[in-house]
């Protein structure tokens, strides 16, 4: 695994506050077995689950004060690019 990946690696586990190890035993796993299905992890849950919040929230606050949304959105990119989990396009 070269260097870059490994760093990026890195950074999505430690945004999921799992380890290395840990985040990447579900991929393993699935990928040691054949005809599996997709490895869907908990954490998969805990952020469909963010994402449901996040989308009534955002509707909540874009007819309350547009200005609010935006905000929101600004400080939610910078949370996303210090876990690695926003790629150069988002920022």
């Amino acid at each position: 695994m070269d260097d870059e990946l490994y760093r990026r690696l890195r950074l999505r586990a430690y945004g999921g506050n799992l380890s290395l190890s840990k985040f990447l035993q579900p991929v393993l796993e699935e990928a040691a077995t054949p005809g599996g299905r997709y490895p869907f992890t908990a954490n998969d849950e805990i952020l469909g689950i963010a994402i449901q919040i996040f989308a009534l929230l955002s509707e909540v606050a874009l007819h309350q004060s547009p200005d609010l949304c935006n905000k929101a959105l600004d400080r939610a990119r910078v949370l996303l690019a210090e876990r690695g989990l926003l790629d150069e396009i988002g920022r």
